[in-house]
């Protein structure tokens, strides 16, 4: 059972602020979702292989195309800072 307590760790978890209706609310809220994992706990499963895959899928890849790129100028032509030919960034301390 999901406590208040535990509503609030959530939320500080999260960084929500939620006041104390909406942690009544989200007490049920939780509850009543983890009610449904119970009733799904109680489907018997024995019986049933595990499934991996529900389709049967396989890696799709493109071909590798080898194509000419940009040149250093070309690439710098927009750039709003540059120097010594590479591209330059505000410094981050």
């Amino acid at each position: 059972m999901i406590t208040k307590e535990d509503v609030k760790h959530i939320s500080w978890l999260a960084s929500i602020e939620i006041n104390e209706n909406e942690t009544e609310e989200f007490v049920e809220q939780f509850n009543s979702i983890l009610e449904y994992f119970h009733q799904l706990d109680e489907v018997e499963t024995e019986t049933i292989e595990p499934t991996y895959r529900v389709v049967d899928l396989s890696n799709v890849f493109r071909t590798d195309l080898v194509l000419k790129s940009l040149s250093q100028e070309e690439s710098l032509i927009n750039a709003p800072r540059q120097e010594s030919g590479y591209f330059k960034s505000p410094r981050i301390v």
